[in-house]
């Protein structure tokens, strides 16, 4: 059984960092792309950043360039999210997800799996 399972969310003023965990089991986590979504209270769930390291792609959002970072540990099975200078827009609940396809990896589409996420809020 596949599991991803957030971690590191909480309050932060803006101008401050988090780094948001997700721990996966069940997958073969190396043959995976990995990437994090957030959904803001009202909107659509959108990217945030997706890496496939077997092809060193990698897309993100265009509010997060700069500011965020994705990263991996293989031994451990995790994936983060580095973000730093958070702005209040950045409040939202943060997924992380899998997917095994690289076309799919490379737009950030139909992913394969999915964490229950973590909140992230950001006061001004």
């Amino acid at each position: 059984q596949v599991q991803l399972v957030e971690s590191g969310g909480g309050s932060v003023q803006a101008g401050g960092s988090l780094r948001l965990s997700c721990e996966t089991s069940g997958l073969n986590f190396r043959n995976y792309a990995m990437g994090w979504f957030r959904q803001a209270p009202g909107k659509e769930r959108e990217l945030v950043v997706i890496k496939d390291w077997r092809t060193a792609s990698q897309k993100d959002a265009d509010s997060v360039k700069g500011r965020f970072i994705i990263s991996r540990d293989v031994y451990k099975n995790t994936v983060y999210l580095q973000m730093n200078s958070l702005k209040p827009e950045d409040t939202a609940v943060y997924y992380c997800a899998a997917v095994w396809d690289a076309v799919a990896a490379s737009t950030g589409s139909a992913m394969d799996y999915w964490g229950r996420g973590t909140l992230v809020t950001v006061s001004s």
